[in-house]
């Protein structure tokens, strides 16, 4: 069977942890793992442009019960004579004469065939976990930069809910884990070109304070999260959109989330900072509990 020549749709973006596929595609990749290409899967993969969270847990089912794990999941593109994964793509998500996929590595001997019909299930409790991690990760981020609002002496681009956007500034790394996630911040010499007061930095306990007392205010709120797509395709743009006092915010984002925030028991946040090659590097730690 040829490669795909239509992207890979997905079901995970509307919470599904199950969805029933056929085999596109099925290629070796070194000794023991091959590539799984599928129709259609809710499993969500690790994608370049969007690599803050990693992989969903799952298994592969085939109709007479078989089960092969998926040990890791990513996207590639293929323009129909080579498949390329993760970092190796060379295109744009979206390029002419590209087909965007989402690849299931598995074990090679539990492997199922070209054109079978199987049953992708996604293990419910990491999904959650991660989840959770997600929407607190935008809700934290959101929050820091109100209140950092006033530490900008020049015009910037905006976040979500209109605040001067540190976050996407400042950004370094960010990384989704179970019920939390940890942002990196870099405040060196082009942010304060750019018009960023550093002493709003200085103290830290207050500014973690009223991070926090504001995340609190939204929590009570109880709003929902819902996922906005221009389709069903791996490659369709999402969002994140979550009704908070004061505005409605709307951040583009290929990953998972909790589905309110009622839905999330509390979100705490720490930040620490360190001085490193003229730079002021900013940790922000973010962790939440859903409640039981």
């Amino acid at each position: 069977m040829t490669l795909p020549s239509s992207d890979t749709l997905v079901d995970y973006p509307t919470g599904a942890i199950r969805s029933s596929s056929r085999v596109l595609h099925v290629e070796p990749l070194g000794d023991d793992l091959v590539i799984v290409l599928l129709d259609r899967t809710s499993c969500h993969p690790v994608d370049r442009a969007w690599p803050d969270q990693g992989p969903d847990l799952a298994v592969i089912e085939s109709v007479d019960g078989a089960r092969t794990a998926v040990r890791d999941c990513v996207v590639g593109a293929t323009d129909g004579t080579d498949l390329h994964l993760g970092d190796a793509v060379p295109v744009r998500p979206g390029a002419e004469g590209w087909t965007f996929v989402v690849a299931h590595l598995v074990d090679g001997a539990g492997a199922p065939d070209e054109g079978d019909t199987v049953e992708v299930h996604v293990d419910a409790a990491h999904r959650l976990a991660l989840s959770a991690g997600h929407s607190a990760c935008h809700l934290a981020s959101l929050a820091l930069n109100a209140e950092l609002a006033d530490a900008w002496s020049k015009p910037v681009a905006i976040d979500a809910l209109g605040a001067p956007d540190f976050d996407g500034l400042a950004i370094e790394t960010s990384t989704i884990g179970e019920y939390g996630s940890v942002d990196v911040f870099r405040v060196g010499k082009s942010l304060r070109k750019k018009g960023f007061g550093v002493a709003a930095l200085d103290d830290l306990p207050d500014l973690e304070s009223r991070v926090t007392a504001r995340l609190e205010d939204w929590m009570a709120a109880g709003a929902d999260i819902r996922i906005e797509r221009d389709g069903e395709k791996l490659t369709d743009r999402r969002r994140w959109v979550c009704e908070l006092p004061g505005g409605v915010a709307s951040i583009p984002c290929g990953g998972t989330h909790a589905e309110s925030l009622a839905a999330l028991g509390g979100i705490s946040v720490s930040l620490t900072s360190e001085q490193t090659d003229g730079a002021l590097i900013v940790r922000m730690v973010t962790e939440t509990v859903v409640p039981s």
